[in-house]
């Protein structure tokens, strides 16, 4: 016991992450922590924002790859959740969410619910993120009666959003019960709350299931009527359900001659889906905004933009809306034509006409632009994503985008400003972000223009320890910085890991590092 007390200074000597490493080299020198020692570890962490890493901890300590003759896990997390942190400050709120994600990841759904009802019940404002993570873990693994009971449990005591109930009705649709599903349909837009395609979509799948096509075609209306356009998956929930009405003809059809055109488009054969549209059109197979978007899509990549915007007017002539994914395909084709101005303007004039911008579609342009280098125009499109709210995120219908992350990283290393690409960097634990080798190359060339061979040295560690790769470059030059430092016996080790690793070191490695060792 005394040893682990003994550590707490040296932990608070240090930043959070050297804090970690200690802790964790003291763990394999056979150290047995005792609840303060782990609790001052947390504090670091958390007070730091790392929840990825504070979490990851709390996961080993409930697997059991932490252990001590000091605490069992649930005396542990009582005297954590007890006794430790402020009262209602910000480190006690993260620490709740990280040991309820903690539990739902070591599939303890029911400790999770205990965790939560304490946090609730202490009255702290419990994000949607949070409760959305427990709800879909129980949905997924059957608990739909679990699940519903929470659900009503938590209404006025958790601020819900619109992926709360779309989780929640997913669960209704697949216990079949339709009814409780348009009953939660009615809450969202009591609450005033936008329903969006997901949901529908879902709500469709069901009644397709249940064999109620007319119910099927009153939400099809209901979206025209608030606006939203059906995606491809709506579609081929409205085949599988044409197919088990024994309407094969029907559905048949329909899902032939659009995979044909995906398939024609994506083979550079547009000549040929155009063909089957027409044929489609032809004999009366509806040509809706999917179908168009299949051709418009085809014609950008082959960087026939000009027919691609022929196309959007004939679309609209017939009576079509261009939606979200038609201006993506043309801004994504400009831009990969270098004609940014033209996608500035597409970009424009979508918001023009009244369609919200998505992740997508800044992931376009934050690309194009840090390919020109413009950093203005990035700044302005990352200061745009945050005031609309759009963040990379794991809520339902949108998956983590490590990708905009990169774009953004890649574009602060390059003009070394290493002091945001690591802000950035370490807020992606924030988003349940987990950074690829691609980031943490980029992150360790960046370190290594500035000459910081600790903190380069630190991530490839780090690379390491998550079963990354790092590339030959990021070896090559952490080497360099740290021979420069004068720390040759750390470039001999990388040296030795870069073999390991399946990499030959070039002959200059070897003479730079002998030239460091024969200078000291």
């Amino acid at each position: 016991m005394l040893q682990s007390l003994t550590l707490i200074p040296k932990l608070a000597k240090n930043p959070p992450l050297k804090a970690l490493s200690l802790f964790n080299s003291s763990i394999l020198q056979g150290l047995q922590h005792t609840p303060e020692s782990i609790s001052f570890t947390l504090y670091i962490l958390l007070s730091s924002n790392l929840r990825f890493h504070s979490q990851s901890l709390l996961l080993q300590i409930i697997s059991g790859r932490i252990s001590s003759p000091f605490f069992t896990p649930s005396s542990l997390f009582h005297y954590l959740t007890q006794h430790c942190f402020s009262p209602n400050s910000m480190n006690q709120i993260r620490l709740y969410e990280s040991i309820i994600n903690a539990h739902v990841q070591s599939q303890l759904p029911d400790q999770a619910i205990y965790y939560f009802n304490q946090m609730v019940d202490k009255n702290f404002v419990v994000g949607p993120n949070t409760f959305n993570g427990i709800m879909d873990f129980l949905i997924k693994f059957y608990c739909f009666e679990k699940a519903w009971t929470l659900f009503q449990e938590s209404k006025g005591r958790v601020k819900l959003d619109v992926y709360s109930f779309g989780i929640l009705i997913k669960g209704c649709c697949e216990a079949g019960d339709l009814g409780k599903s348009f009953e939660l349909l009615d809450q969202i837009e009591e609450l005033g709350l936008a329903p969006n395609v997901v949901i529908y979509t879902t709500l469709i799948d069901g009644c397709c299931k249940n064999g109620d096509l007319e119910q099927t075609k009153l939400l099809f209306a209901k979206m025209e009527e608030l606006g939203l356009v059906p995606n491809e998956y709506t579609y081929t929930v409205l085949i599988n359900g044409l197919f088990k009405r024994g309407l094969e003809n029907d559905g048949l059809e329909l899902y032939e001659k659009m995979q044909l055109m995906k398939v024609y488009c994506s083979e550079g054969k547009v000549g040929k889906a155009f063909e089957m549209f027409d044929e489609m059109r032809e004999r009366g197979v509806a040509c809706n905004v999917v179908t168009y978007n299949i051709l418009i899509g085809g014609l950008c990549r082959e960087k026939r933009l000009r027919e691609a915007e022929k196309l959007v007017d004939q679309m609209k002539r017939t009576g079509l809306s261009p939606n979200l994914i038609t201006y993506n395909s043309l801004i994504d084709g400009f831009c990969n034509v270098g004609k940014l101005e033209k996608a500035r303007y597409l970009f424009g004039q979508l918001k023009t006409k009244g369609q919200s911008p998505s992740l997508v579609t800044y992931n376009i342009l934050i690309s194009a632009f840090s390919r020109a280098k413009d950093s203005t125009t990035i700044a302005k499109l990352v200061k745009e994503m945050e005031e609309r709210g759009i963040r990379p995120s794991k809520k339902a219908g949108l998956g983590p985008d490590v990708y905009t992350y990169g774009v953004l990283i890649h574009g602060l290393c390059i003009k070394g400003n290493m002091k945001d690409a690591w802000k950035l960097f370490t807020s992606m634990d924030e988003m349940q972000l987990k950074p690829n080798d691609v980031i943490y190359n980029t992150m360790v060339h960046g370190y290594c223009k500035q000459g910081s061979s600790y903190r380069a040295l630190r991530l490839l560690q780090e690379m390491k320890e998550k079963r990354l790769v790092p590339n030959v470059a990021s070896y090559n030059s952490t080497i360099g910085v740290l021979c420069k430092d004068g720390k040759w016996q750390e470039a001999e080790a990388l040296v030795t890991e870069m073999v390991e690793s399946g990499f030959k070191p070039t002959v200059s490695i070897y003479n730079l590092i002998s030239e460091i060792k024969n200078n000291t």
